[in-house]
């Protein structure tokens, strides 16, 4: 797709944003009740749920246990129905175990393991429809599931993709954006104290475009952190009410 489609002469792209502006952003949490803690969330078509268990005892080798901290755990998975292609998606795959291994370093970074020693957190996310940013969806889901469990940690973990298109940086790229910019990046952010949880990059990217993507990544994250700043404070006052607290 070139990129002349991607950006209006008017600053426009395909589905009317501006290069700034994020998808509409919804999310619930406390969706399944056998789970310690679940979240559900719709980032413009991308939809991902996120379900949390933990902390536990280490389950099966017992080689793995951390005497300090727990064990962090992350599955990825993507729905047979999530994208157009009908094809058998299994969880073993390269992608899904690299987005397992991203996921697992992210959370890594913001839950506070070291209060949970020779114990286990497990965080499994399933993409139910697909259209870019994935990892993104699955960071902020897990966000929310990993609050809902009550587990600690650092500040809200908030993920947004990025790209370049004719010198403009866009933000929270949909599925032909990511696929037709050439580069496209991932960030997870701690915003409060600016602490980047991971870095992901799909292709080369010009050292002077860097820090304006970076830049325009970062203040997007910022801004989903607000977002799920105000899930997380509607959950609690419907929880209270529910309660009669």
């Amino acid at each position: 797709m070139a990129g002349l489609e991607l950006l209006s002469d008017q600053g426009y792209r395909l589905d009317g944003r501006k290069p700034s502006e994020l998808r509409k952003v919804q999310a619930r949490m406390g969706i399944f009740t056998r789970a310690d803690g679940s979240a559900y969330i719709e980032q413009g078509n991308t939809k991902a749920l996120a379900v949390v268990y933990g902390p536990h005892e280490v389950r099966g080798s017992r080689s793995k246990t951390l005497h300090d901290r727990a064990v962090i755990n992350c599955q990825y998975s993507m729905a047979t129905f999530s994208t157009a292609e009908r094809k058998r998606r299994p969880h073993g795959d390269r992608k899904s175990s690299e987005m397992s291994l991203h996921l697992k370093q992210t959370f890594e970074a913001a839950i506070l393991t070291q209060l949970y020693p020779r114990s286990q957190i497990d965080i499994y996310v399933k993409i139910l429809q697909s259209d870019g940013g994935n990892y993104s969806a699955c960071v902020n889901a897990a966000t929310l599931a990993v609050i809902d469990a009550g587990i600690p940690i650092r500040d809200y973990v908030c993920a947004c993709s990025a790209g370049f298109v004719e010198d403009t940086p866009l933000v929270d790229l949909c599925h032909a954006e990511e696929t037709g910019s050439g580069t496209a990046v991932a960030l997870a952010l701690l915003p409060r104290g600016g602490q980047i949880a991971l870095l992901q990059m799909d292709a080369r990217l010009h050292q002077d475009h860097l820090d304006p993507v970076m830049e325009a990544a970062m203040t997007a994250c910022r801004s989903l952190g607000q977002v799920l700043d105000g899930v997380v404070r509607q959950h609690l006052q419907e929880v209270s009410i529910l309660t009669g607290e």
